[in-house]
């Protein structure tokens, strides 16, 4: 009888303390819940956070959403360094959208080249009125052996020059025409040659110009006269005689400007002959544009 009570006392006493260490267990438990929620919602990293804490036999579970993986970490060390804490069991997500915010800013674009820069166009060159043009005739013209109305070739014996640019190259083909051929008679009347530029082709293109003309008469016994027109002075002159009354020449002189009408001897009929090859300066009587030259 004393075996059976004696026995039934330490179960009583058994019961009493399991159920005691149950109760301080729990007891354990819910203060790591409360300490580490107080901790996490003092915390201004982790305040806020959608979070919920569980421990069991010192085994902490968090559960929930935290916006970055900064915070989540946060949470773990809280979990980790309460006292009583066996384990942690982290099992939060992080928010989509927070992972987006997280990831690298995407890389900005490489910086476009800057469009070159547009070089000014070169500009048109205009030769001014007034600009000589000395040209060398390819063929003889005479009063007697040309005819008013034909054309003539000639070569750009000096090049043009505009502002510092050559505006046309020596050796240039220019064109002429003959505007007035008339034989000088045996008893009366005067011989009479006049000749002007009409086109000019520079670079491979033809271009039309005007020009003052060249007149050259000649009348009376073995006098000639020659003058430009329309050129004025400094288009230069031709002026010549009969050396000693005979039938031979005198030739003409280059006068005015250092460019003129040159060769034309005068023949024993008194007839206006210029050969083949003579310089004749020709000015222009209105502008000329011409596209600028190719660098």
């Amino acid at each position: 009888m004393q075996k059976r009570v004696a026995l039934f006392v330490s179960l009583i006493l058994l019961l009493a303390m399991a159920v005691g260490c149950t109760s301080r267990t729990n007891a354990n438990d819910e203060q790591i819940q409360r300490d580490i929620e107080t901790k996490a919602a003092a915390d201004p990293e982790t305040k806020g956070a959608d979070v919920a804490v569980a421990s069991k036999e010192g085994k902490v579970t968090l559960t929930g959403k935290v916006k970055t993986p900064a915070v989540r970490k946060k949470l773990e060390q809280i979990a980790q360094e309460e006292p009583g804490t066996a384990a942690v069991d982290d099992q939060t997500t992080i928010e989509p959208e927070a992972t987006a915010s997280q990831a690298p800013p995407p890389q900005a674009p490489p910086p476009q080249a800057l469009p070159p820069v547009e070089q000014p166009k070169p500009q048109p060159i205009v030769v001014p009125a007034g600009t000589a043009l000395t040209v060398k005739v390819d063929q003889a013209l005479g009063s007697k052996a040309s005819q008013t109305g034909q054309t003539f070739l000639a070569t750009l014996a000096q090049p043009v020059t505009v502002g510092g640019r050559t505006a046309m190259p020596a050796g240039s083909t220019a064109s002429g025409t003959v505007v007035t051929a008339k034989a000088k008679g045996k008893i009366k009347g005067e011989g009479e040659l006049v000749l002007a530029l009409t086109s000019i082709t520079v670079r491979g293109k033809t271009y039309s110009i005007q020009t003052g003309t060249l007149d050259s008469t000649s009348k009376g016994k073995g006098k000639r006269t020659a003058a430009t027109t329309g050129g004025g002075a400094a288009g230069g002159a031709l002026i010549g005689g009969i050396a000693g009354g005979g039938k031979g020449a005198g030739i003409g002189a280059l006068v005015g400007a250092g460019a003129g009408l040159v060769g034309g001897a005068m023949t024993g009929n008194k007839q206006i002959e210029i050969p083949a090859e003579s310089a004749l300066t020709f000015q222009l009587s209105a502008p000329l544009t011409l596209p600028p030259p190719r660098e």
